[in-house]
């Protein structure tokens, strides 16, 4: 009989980024050119943590991501786990990983772990740190105890949720924090530490073909009268999400068209402020979140406004209410606990 521990099988796509990027000639700005094979092939040890089975699913530049690529790396990620894999390791450009990975959350309803990972540094700079995150990513998903966690970032040898992560710095290794919560483990030597586990969400139900409808991200300023507001339902926005102030606060002269707008379509109330949750009866003075709520905007909750505009338009896609998609007190962002 053999007692030898199965090892881990973990998938990985590429989709392209930094981690990706080389100058296609010396002085020239880097652009995606490695495959995942030839990333994967440049980390030494990557084989004794796990059979990596690496798969180049796109290869652009996270800008150009949509939700409907998000759709089709949950359908490769969906295949993968059900063949076997143990966990899942997705590579991409940074500048949109917080908001593919928490899409990608969103939908994602397997106990297998999907972790994603990227680089600050291309492979041409001095010191990168595409290797070390990948070889990190793939420890984490062939971890037992990123099981049932969900979507997870990890960078920096540190893993946060995908809920609550954010990018913060344009170019700083340590660019990735989770302001509302603080990361939920980290990497030593060779070991992974969890000193948080997250609770999941039950998943939205999306179809692969799924036509996403566009939701808006507005963004409340100082001195800002609101006249967007007005021409939204015109571009045929079907959804909004509101950056407001502070803790879910607009001017005076926001309110009649927030109002008006929440008659047509869903507004969801978040924070501009990257972290916290929008209150729902602290301050009752016009363009207060309780004057908001009262004219018909949803709570996001904890989710920033990126995130809100995520889970807005999957819940859309899936033909889900928003007010349910968000909850009925908006806490659909689940805790994390001990």
């Amino acid at each position: 009989m053999n007692d030898q521990p199965r090892t881990p099988q973990v998938a990985y796509f590429a989709l392209g980024g930094t981690i990706a990027s080389v100058p296609p000639a010396p002085g020239e700005p880097a652009q995606p050119g490695l495959s995942a094979a030839q990333i994967a092939a440049g980390i030494p040890g990557l084989e004794d943590i796990a059979v990596v089975k690496a798969e180049d699913l796109m290869k652009v530049s996270s800008a150009r991501l949509s939700l409907s690529h998000v759709l089709q790396l949950r359908d490769a990620a969906l295949a993968a786990v059900e063949a076997g894999a143990t966990g899942v390791v997705v590579s991409q450009g940074t500048d949109s990983l917080e908001e593919t990975s928490y899409a990608l959350d969103v939908l994602w309803d397997r106990p297998e772990p999907v972790v994603f990972t990227g680089a600050m540094r291309n492979p041409s700079l001095l010191s990168p740190d595409g290797a070390a995150n990948l070889m990190a990513a793939v420890r984490t998903a062939a971890d037992e105890q990123a099981r049932d966690q969900g979507v997870l970032v990890v960078l920096n040898d540190e893993v946060h949720a995908a809920r609550y992560v954010s990018k913060t710095h344009t170019s700083n290794v340590a660019t990735f924090q989770s302001p509302a919560a603080g990361r939920i483990g980290w990497l030593i030597e060779d070991r992974v530490h969890f000193a948080l586990r997250v609770e999941r969400v039950p998943a939205l139900k999306v179809a692969s073909d799924a036509d996403i409808p566009p939701v808006a991200l507005v963004t409340m300023t100082l001195g800002d009268d609101g006249r967007i507001l007005r021409a939204l339902p015109v571009l045929a926005y079907q959804g909004v999400v509101l950056a407001a102030m502070g803790g879910g606060h607009v001017a005076l002269e926001w309110v009649d068209p927030l109002r008006g707008l929440a008659d047509k379509v869903p507004v969801v109330l978040a924070s501009r402020t990257g972290a916290g949750e929008i209150l729902s009866k602290t301050y009752g003075y016009p363009g207060s979140e309780v004057a908001l709520l009262g004219a018909g905007l949803i709570r996001a909750g904890a989710l920033d406004p990126l995130k809100a505009r995520v889970r807005l338009s999957l819940a859309l896609a899936a033909g889900v209410p928003a007010a349910e998609a968000f909850g009925a007190t908006g806490t659909t962002t689940g805790p994390v606990t001990g």
